[in-house]
């Protein structure tokens, strides 16, 4: 059924490595999704608009600016909202402060926009971060963190370590709580939180929770869902390519501030609520993660919601699982910063 927990939350059977599927046993049509999701795939096909790697990523970043809230629910008024400037790896970082409330010492949510390491931005991810800040209760700041090709690999997570750090240490300076930080993000925002959650524990920086939705996690695109869903499930593996090309040589992708599997140890990290689409290329790695983290003794509560793809979460004008995946993130935030 769509949006039910195909796992109890903080329970569950491990699965330690990558599901192994038979790609044959999955026909590639439009009978996996939801109607709703079909519709919107097919809606998609008939605009014919350009894939994003048969574009410049200039011209990438203007399509996906354009094409971001047309789906996504319109943006929600809030009684705080600010633009700042945060201390970088290499300098400042445009961010913004969401808050459902003009309250001192709120919990703080930082979070790290999907598209690949390569578009995305502030506004892109607007009415999202909006979503998140009413529904945990909690501030919410969303980092401009430097893209690719401009700036490759680390470059992106240093600057999310960067804010992570700063916030550690300077969240009262906004009214916030640096007591009560979590991490999260979408796709590629998604695999900067969880590296950036394995570094919080070597910085000694105690997360409430890490918020995973959809993300990225193994070295190469190898999975049987990358196979499975490899075209017309929105997320195609040339674009999968094309965001990796320009953020990070080949060589590198083994390292774990990339891939945050190959981390040599899950231990000791900050509960995790994870995300996932079942029509998504990404999904077997990030059950493969969520396993991992489980076995490595930490708290996990998986989502899985069935027929939709990936990029679903931003889709709450059309998909009824987007609005229950936002419940899902809020509960989830509002029970960690509790704890």
């Amino acid at each position: 059924m769509a949006g039910q927990r195909s796992v109890p939350r903080r329970s569950g059977t491990l699965r330690a490595v990558v599901p192994e599927r038979d790609p044959l046993e999955f026909p590639l049509s439009s009978s996996l999704l939801t109607p709703r999701m079909a519709g919107v795939l097919e809606r998609i096909h008939r605009a014919n608009r350009p894939a994003f790697h048969s574009l410049t990523p200039k011209q990438a970043r203007i399509a996906y600016l354009m094409g971001a809230e047309i789906l996504d629910l319109p943006r929600a008024p809030l009684p705080r909202i600010e633009n700042l400037q945060l201390p970088g790896a290499e300098g400042p970082l445009a961010a913004r402060l969401y808050a459902p409330s003009e309250a001192a010492g709120l919990p703080v949510l930082l979070y790290f926009h999907g598209g690949g390491f390569t578009i995305g931005s502030l506004e892109t991810h607007d009415s999202l971060c909006r979503q998140l800040a009413l529904k945990s209760g909690a501030a919410v700041i969303s980092l401009d963190y430097r893209l690719a090709p401009e700036h490759r690999f680390p470059a992106a997570v240093e600057d999310c370590w960067a804010v992570l750090r700063w916030l550690a240490a300077s969240a009262q300076t906004l009214g916030l709580d640096p007591h009560r930080i979590a991490v999260g993000g979408d796709s590629a925002g998604g695999t900067l939180a969880a590296v950036s959650a394995l570094h919080a524990r070597e910085q000694g920086i105690p997360l409430a929770l890490q918020l995973l939705i959809t993300p990225g996690a193994t070295a190469h695109a190898d999975t049987a869902s990358h196979k499975l869903f490899a075209n017309g499930f929105l997320l195609d593996a040339a674009g999968i390519e094309w965001f990796f090309s320009h953020y990070i040589e080949y060589h590198h992708r083994r390292d774990w501030r990339f891939a945050p599997l190959e981390a040599e140890d899950h231990s000791g990290l900050a509960p995790a609520c994870l995300v996932l689409a079942e029509c998504d290329p990404l999904v077997d790695e990030g059950i493969a993660y969520a396993d991992t983290l489980r076995a490595a003794g930490n708290a996990v509560q998986l989502e899985l919601y069935r027929g939709v793809t990936h990029d679903f979460i931003k889709m709450g004008r059309q998909i009824p699982e987007a609005l229950q995946a936002l419940d899902a993130c809020g509960l989830a935030l509002k029970e960690a910063f509790d704890r």
